[in-house]
């Protein structure tokens, strides 16, 4: 019996529509497949493209223009007219500061609101110098950025931009400070062999020059021993790790470091093997009958009785852990190969710190390369005046370093003496560290606050003509607008700057009591300048006659960071000048 009409055509139209519903979900879904890849496609298209675009070109190196030793044309490179010892400043003009208000830190206004005037300082020559033996003001407040050389002539070397995502320049998170006050030596003796007795020494300071372990010359330490090669291995200083170095140079016989072979697998291809870390008392074994001994020591460099430092990486705002340690601290009294003179420094990294690594050896260096010339030397002692080598020293460092993603704070205090054994302190400062004196009970700010929010900066910035909006306080996601490195943004945002604060030189007399405290913005986000100096002024009360009285003053005021609950790295270095004054180390 044939089925009715209406039924047949009820049962085509439900199979028809069976089967569109199946084509339509198969091209659905090879829709999203295709649509898919090509996201992918063209996403990888962009970032491949991107990462063309950012790489700029890099010109070559002009290293005349670093190797400069006098700076008597530095003025030529300034926007502003400064013959060398400083600038010349008017009988009208003001010595001030317009520092933010944006944390506890006075910001260049006394409790009072006074800004004091040029009647405070004596010129001497053509320099400004803070002469505070007679004044019975409280506090000084000191102003203008002073310009930087130009670099339009210096280029960094030809580096990809490469993000930092590892700590392998500095596996502990921060520099050792003994490291960076002392510096290490290093002994190595033959104690085992036909050639025992011999030694070599190295110390790690200035240019270090490697030990190369052979048996014939011109190796250091030559070997008499027929197992040991012509050119068996060498030891090394490395910089970025602080730490001395062995490496196999292609030995036949292979290197042995405590037992443990550092030659390459392949033994006598003459292939070099991987650079392997030395410690105190290990033993190297040349061969099978060679050995050697290993010292390690710091050296017998005195520091002064009147320097104190500390420091803490403090505790993370959720995670309750330790921070990762970005700060470096630097201390080197009497600076290396100047007698007369001293630097210490804090040197703040974000990003990692492996800028900060940088800058910590590269400026000093920088510094002493520049003083070390007589000509150069005599200005500074002459004037009472370093602004224009401070200056070109940062100038220096900055077009030196090559850390793209990574920068760092820094903030220096030069210190040198003069025949008649008087003081001269200057500061010179990128960033939001600072630096604050007491002389004869008056507080002296030696650095500028370059953050976004500060008036300073603000102001600087509406200069270039980019001027920041009502309420803006990060350039590119950073709150400073100052720093060394960090060169992908450089090239980004014009506004970012490398140009240093130099203060003006204060004159700490034999009659005059006085102190520094430097410190990272740790210290700063919880306590004002004034706070530190009263807190200086209570443990000099406390540990009075005290030979550790210095560092337990730097640990008072860390203390009191660590008390107020900062959430970020803090380093505090405090000066003495009473005690570094007799203490004869630099002051001869």
């Amino acid at each position: 019996m044939a089925a009715p009409p209406l039924l047949l055509l009820a049962a085509a139209a439900i199979a028809s529509l069976a089967i569109l519903f199946l084509v339509v979900f198969a091209c659905r879904r090879w829709w999203r497949l295709r649509r898919s890849r090509l996201l992918r496609s063209r996403r990888a298209v962009e970032a491949a493209a991107a990462d063309v675009a950012a790489v700029p070109p890099v010109p070559s190196c002009q290293n005349e223009d670093l190797n400069r030793p006098l700076l008597e044309n530095l003025d030529d490179h300034s926007s502003q007219s400064n013959n060398f010892p400083g600038n010349v400043v008017g009988e009208s003009s003001k010595v001030q500061t317009n520092r933010s208000n944006t944390s506890p830190r006075s910001h260049g206004i006394s409790d009072s609101g006074r800004v004091y005037p040029a009647e405070s300082c004596t010129t001497q020559g053509e320099t400004h110098v803070i002469d505070v033996s007679n004044d019975t003001s409280e506090e000084f407040h000191l102003g203008s950025t002073l310009k930087c050389a130009k670099q339009t002539n210096w280029s960094r070397p030809d580096k990809k931009h490469i993000r930092s995502g590892s700590r392998e320049d500095n596996q502990n998170g921060s520099i050792s400070v003994k490291d960076n006050i002392y510096g290490s030596n290093l002994d190595v003796e033959v104690i085992a062999g036909p050639s025992h007795g011999i030694s070599c020494s190295r110390q790690s300071t200035s240019p270090t020059v490697p030990i190369t372990l052979g048996r014939v010359p011109p190796s250091d330490l030559v070997l008499k021993d027929s197992e040991v090669s012509g050119k068996h291995a060498r030891i090394n200083w490395n910089a970025k790790t602080l730490k001395w170095e062995i490496v196999d140079m292609g030995s036949l016989n292979g290197t042995f470091l405590n037992s443990r072979a550092v030659h390459h697998p392949n033994a006598g291809s003459r292939h070099w093997g991987e650079p392997a870390e030395l410690a105190d008392g290990d033993i190297i074994t040349l061969g099978t009958s060679s050995k050697l001994s290993v010292r390690i020591s710091l050296l017998n460099q005195r520091v002064p009785a009147g320097i104190g430092m500390a420091s803490d990486p403090m505790v993370g705002r959720r995670s309750g852990k330790k921070l990762v340690m970005e700060d470096i601290s630097f201390c080197q009294c009497p600076l290396q190969g100047l007698e007369q003179f001293g630097l210490f420094g804090i040197f703040d990294g974000h990003g990692g710190d492996g800028a900060a690594i940088a800058v910590s050896k590269i400026l000093p260096e920088n510094l002493a390369t520049l003083l070390s010339h007589r000509e150069t030397k005599e200005k500074v002692l002459s004037y009472s005046d370093a602004s224009d080598v401070l200056r070109y020293a940062f100038s220096m460092t900055e077009a030196t370093i090559d850390h793209e993603y990574e920068g760092c704070t820094a903030t220096v205090l030069l210190i040198w003496f003069d025949q008649n054994k008087d003081c001269f302190a200057q500061c010179a400062n990128l960033g939001d560290s600072a630096c604050v004196m007491s002389v004869n009970g008056n507080m002296i700010e030696m650095t500028e606050d370059h953050r976004v929010a500060s008036v300073t900066e603000r102001a600087r910035i509406a200069r270039t003509g980019q001027a920041l909006k009502a309420g803006e306080v990060r350039l590119n996601g950073l709150n400073l607008a100052r720093m060394f490195g960090d060169k992908f943004l450089k090239e980004q945002d014009s506004r970012f700057s490398s140009e240093p604060y130099v203060s003006q030189a204060v004159h700490i007399t034999k009659g005059c009591t006085a102190c520094a405290v430097i410190a990272s913005d740790g210290l700063w986000d919880v306590i004002s300048t004034k706070r530190a100096v009263q807190l200086v002024v209570e443990g000099r009360e406390r540990n009075s006659g005290d030979s550790a009285s210095a560092d337990k003053v730097a640990n008072r005021i860390l203390s009191e960071a660590r008390n107020l609950r900062t959430k970020d790295n803090t380093s505090v270095i405090f000066v003495d000048f009473d005690i570094l004054r007799t203490d004869h180390c630099i002051a001869k």
